[in-house]
C-alpha cells in the first residue's frame, strides 16, 4: 500500500524522474547507435513462493496470470525447498507459456524471504544484516511493516481478494 501511494503521489505531482536535462555530447558512432533504441523488456521478478500463489484460490484471476506470463514473462528465483519447475508443470496455463518463464537457481543459498523480513520488522526484530541500512531507515521513517501500520490496514482487503470475494448466501 505504501509503495503504491508513493508512486501515485509522484505521478500526480508532475515531477519528472529525470534529474539532468542537459544534452550529453556523444560521438557520431554513439549517436548513430541511438537511432534505433532497444526497448527494455518488462518481466515480473519473483521468488518461487510468489509463483506458488498463482494457485491460491480467489487470489488471482486466470486472465491476469495469462497476461503476466504471456505478455511480459517471469523471472523466478528458486529457494531451497521450493521447486518452481514443478509449480509450472502442475499448471496448464504456466506450462503453456513456460517459454516466457525463466528460472534462476540461487548460487548462494538465501533462506530469507521478503515475507520473513516483513514479519521480523512487524515484531520489532533486527533486520540489520538482511537489507541495506538505507532501506531500514526508509521503512522506519515511513512507519512501514509495524504492528501499528498492520492494525491500520487490517480491515482493508487486498484488491485481488475484493474482486473475488466469495459470497455466502446463507449469511446475507
Amino acid at each position: 500500500r505504501h509503495h503504491y501511494n508513493e508512486s501515485l503521489r509522484l505521478l500526480q505531482s508532475g515531477k519528472e524522474f529525470v534529474k539532468n536535462k542537459q544534452p550529453i555530447e556523444r560521438s557520431t558512432e554513439d549517436s548513430l547507435s541511438c537511432q534505433h533504441p532497444v526497448l527494455p523488456e518488462l518481466k515480473l521478478l519473483c521468488g518461487a513462493d510468489f509463483l506458488q500463489t498463482f494457485k491460491t484460490p480467489n487470489l488471482w484471476k486466470e486472465e491476469h496470470i495469462k497476461e503476466i506470463v504471456e505478455r511480459f514473462g517471469l523471472v523466478c528465483i528458486s529457494r531451497a525447498g521450493s521447486d518452481p519447475a514443478k509449480y509450472i508443470n502442475e499448471s496448464d496455463l504456466l506450462a503453456k507459456f513456460q517459454h516466457n518463464i525463466f528460472l534462476v537457481k540461487e548460487w548462494v543459498q538465501n533462506e530469507i524471504s521478503a515475507t520473513q523480513i516483513r514479519y521480523a520488522l512487524r515484531r520489532g526484530l533486527s533486520v540489520k544484516y538482511l537489507i541495506p541500512d538505507s532501506v531500514i531507515s526508509y521503512i522506519t521513517h515511513h512507519n512501514i511493516y509495524t504492528e501499528e501500520s498492520e492494525r491500520k490496514n487490517e480491515a482493508d482487503l487486498l484488491q485481488p481478494l475484493k474482486l473475488h470475494k466469495t459470497v455466502n448466501p446463507l449469511n446475507d
